[in-house]
């Protein structure tokens, strides 16, 4: 398990900072309806910098469930400016952009982002993994089952229903398994590659509780592993809670997906992970 970008893996778990330049997202935290929104959009990534954030991750689309798609162009509208200032801001802070589109990829590739998360894994645009290549980017590379899958919204969050896996953690793995070889075939190097199970995309509450209580299975595919649960739907629905009192059910599902071998936590509250990570790693990392 390495990664050009994340050299010091395992013994350190990465931290990455969420920035949602949507209007809907699910978590609360959508910054497209502010009247400055660049502006926003570089105050929070500054601040999730000084929090210790290793990385930021960009995303102009919302994936709650039954979300609107958006076209390219309305995408890098969205999105374009402030990467721009965020990347001209913080120069060597990395940066992520949260898209399945490789006409949104490259145009922010070509201005300086460092990694596509992906959240279909290359099996939706079949030109995107060539795009990632071309630049020598790196690729975070997510199972997904939302087509087919019923979403249902409510004040406990978005989740999927009539949903039909028979080993949920083997078809999983096979998924990625099959994006690993699209991304080998385009020219993307393994040092390139990332792997996310995807919770709560196109899962029922179970199956993501589920999937994550088996996240080590995944490991044996050979890749770093990044997590993205904080604020999710099982968690508030598990806890009963609405999207602004998911705090502790991020942390402990996140703590649970360290143990179980996440190596980069896709988050939104940034310092109190950052806090929780630093306590893991040296647990796990002590010697006398």
């Amino acid at each position: 398990m390495k990664s050009d970008l994340f050299p010091d893996l395992p013994q350190k778990t990465y931290i990455m900072g969420i920035i949602n330049l949507t209007p809907d997202s699910f978590s609360g935290d959508g910054l497209f309806n502010q009247a400055e929104v660049e502006a926003a959009a570089l105050a929070q990534a500054i601040r999730f910098v000084e929090e210790g954030a290793d990385l930021l991750d960009i995303g102009a689309e919302s994936t709650r469930p039954g979300s609107r798609k958006l076209d390219a162009s309305e995408e890098l509208g969205r999105m374009l400016p402030a990467l721009r200032l965020i990347r001209k801001e913080l120069p060597d802070t990395l940066i992520s952009v949260d898209t399945y589109k490789a006409e949104t990829a490259r145009a922010c590739l070509g201005i300086g982002a460092d990694i596509v998360n992906e959240v279909w894994g290359f099996q939706y645009d079949p030109h995107i993994a060539g795009v990632v290549a071309e630049f020598d980017a790196t690729a975070v590379l997510m199972h997904n089952r939302e087509s087919g899958a019923r979403p249902v919204n409510s004040d406990l969050g978005g989740r999927y229903e009539d949903v039909e896996y028979e080993d949920i953690v083997s078809e999983v793995g096979n998924w990625l398994a099959a994006s690993l070889e699209i991304a080998h075939a385009a020219g993307v190097s393994d040092d390139k590659i990332i792997l996310d199970p995807g919770i709560g995309f196109g899962k029922t509450i179970n199956q993501n509780l589920y999937l994550l209580k088996h996240l080590d299975a995944l490991l044996g595919l050979g890749y770093p592993i990044l997590l993205g649960v904080s604020r999710k739907g099982f968690i508030g629905h598990t806890l009963n809670l609405p999207q602004g009192e998911r705090l502790e059910g991020s942390l402990a599902a996140n703590a649970w997906g360290v143990m179980k071998g996440a190596s980069i936590l896709r988050v939104h509250d940034v310092k109190e992970t950052v806090r929780l990570a630093r306590t893991l790693d040296a647990i796990r990392n002590a010697e006398l």
